[in-house]
């Protein structure tokens, strides 16, 4: 269990390049821009940002460095990003290098004659390699830079942007206006600076941005919410920037609190939960085969959870059962280990139920300061936890040709981090089996009715990472058992009891 920080680690793919107010003609030597990150008025981290141009061609270079505290322990991550582009804006290559465990994550693109990017993806020294056909209108960092100065001089303007990320290769279409001139106070003095606004709306909610520019089209301040905070990126020196982070409990930040106390017995029968998410906000939590939502409008949401039926959510697909670059089902030692582990299982459910009690077992060491580690790096480090346990248990399930997914959400805890009665970030899998998704959580040994499904995805750590920001934004303002449900409600059908430790769910 642990809490990602989403628009940390994707704010690059949001900010546009921060530089130097003075440039050079032609051949230039790379400028450097130095920006502070504080989130809740706390410093967190740094961004160092380089600018170069040589002859036709620019190189952005931007690193993103946070650390994050759980449990008394400070766990660095950071974002590396690349992009290389004409003096147009045009696309020409990209690269990232992710840190979020041991061991750091690759992507590397390179344009083709034809104009689409073979894409080399290497996580814990193994590398996968795609084609990627460049989406129409997609922008790196220079031309996110021209686009904004284009637009500076009309206050009151709305346009659009399609902002490409390297370390994700996902695409944000991001929604622009120009607010107009502001001066803006920063930690070494103040600018007069052009304030424009990003909105990024996606299934999952939005993520407002505000950016100010200077008469360049860089970024000299940046501000967002997240978890409830403030967090800012502001242009400093060298020596500001890197100065001492201070500590901020993660964890805490990203706890919902539970109206009551939830003991071992109802957990394992049926819930009923009313959820409160700002009115006009997306629906933060998804159906599935054991999870039932239902909109009551203005933000209020009734959500049941332990009634497992059928066509709750999509069957499976091919992508399902398909290997990726933190889900390695195809590695020799992850299929070799998968048979040995399931043996003579008879059916999906049991080859399941073995996976799982192998996987609890398997991860015995729980630093604090691994961030997030594909399924081959668990299995040679044994270390981990819940996204650890998900991403391995996914893999070997695969690697047996089970459709499986990893689940982002959050579960129940008595006490978790010093705070009591609360819900946690939390990852487990689903599995087909039967005929419908099957949920098999690896860190808790069991899958119960405390267990809150926000999204699904294939292992990689950005699916996780989007739906970070849900945690400040939602409250659980009631918790109904079976037995208390009011007499005109349909009685649900209670789910199937935990098994126990040794082969359970």
């Amino acid at each position: 269990m642990r809490n990602r920080t989403a628009m940390l680690l994707l704010v690059l793919s949001l900010c546009p390049t921060p530089g130097s107010v003075a440039r050079a003609e032609g051949v230039a030597p790379a400028d450097t821009t130095w920006m502070t990150v504080l989130l809740g008025g706390r410093k967190i981290g740094h961004l160092e940002i380089s600018h170069e141009r040589v002859g036709d061609v620019v190189t952005t270079t931007q690193d993103l460095v946070i650390e994050l505290n759980r449990g008394g322990s400070g766990v660095p991550l950071g974002v590396l990003t690349r992009s290389m582009e004409s003096s147009a804006g045009e696309p020409l290559g990209f690269y990232a290098r992710s840190t979020l465990s041991s061991s750091d994550t690759i992507v590397e693109g390179k344009r083709q004659p034809g104009g689409d990017f073979t894409v080399t993806t290497t996580v814990d020294g193994n590398s996968r390699q795609t084609l990627l056909v460049w989406p129409p209108g997609a922008m790196l960092a220079e031309g996110q830079r021209l686009a904004l100065v284009k637009a500076a001089s009309r206050p009151g303007e709305n346009y659009t942007m399609d902002m490409f990320d390297p370390a994700s290769q996902a695409v944000a279409r991001v929604a622009m206006t120009v607010i107009g001139d502001e001066k803006v106070a920063l930690p070494e003095g103040t600018m007069v600076l052009s304030h424009q606004r990003q909105v990024l709306k996606t299934p999952r909610g939005s993520q407002t941005m505000d950016l100010w520019l200077d008469n360049e089209g860089f970024a000299r301040k940046g501000m967002l919410d997240m978890l409830g905070r403030k967090l800012e990126m502001l242009a400093c020196s060298r020596k500001c920037a890197m100065a001492p982070v201070q500590k901020m409990d993660m964890f805490r930040a990203a706890m919902v609190d539970s109206p009551r106390l939830l003991p071992a017995y109802l957990r394992s029968s049926f819930l009923r939960y009313r959820i409160r998410t700002p009115a006009g906000s997306p629906q933060p939590i998804i159906g599935t085969d054991e999870q039932h939502v239902m909109d009551l409008g203005r933000g209020n949401w009734l959500v049941d959870v332990g009634n497992p039926q059928p066509g709750g959510q999509a069957p499976p697909s091919g992508e399902d059962t398909l290997p990726n670059a933190w889900v390695q089902s195809d590695a020799p030692e992850i299929r070799q280990l998968a048979a040995q582990v399931v043996g003579d299982a008879r059916d999906d459910l049991q080859k399941m139920r073995r996976l799982r009690s192998f996987v609890s077992d398997y991860i015995t060491q729980h630093g604090l300061d691994v961030g997030y580690a594909s399924a081959l790096e668990v299995l040679r480090t044994h270390d981990g936890d819940c996204t650890e346990y998900a991403v391995l248990l996914a893999a070997l399930a695969r690697a047996e040709h089970i459709p499986t997914r990893v689940v982002t959400g959050m579960v129940y805890a008595d006490r978790f981090s010093g705070a009591s009665r609360v819900f946690v970030p939390h990852a487990w899998v689903q599995s087909w089996i039967n005929g419908r998704w099957q949920s098999f959580d690896a860190a808790l040994r069991h899958f119960d009715s405390t267990h809150i499904a926000l999204d699904t995805g294939d292992g990689d750590p950005w699916h996780f990472f989007n739906v970070a920001n849900l945690f400040g934004q939602l409250h659980i303002e009631e918790v109904t058992p079976t037995g208390e449900l009011a007499g005109n409600l349909p009685p649900p059908t209670v789910s199937e009891p935990p098994v126990s430790a040794g082969n359970g769910r």
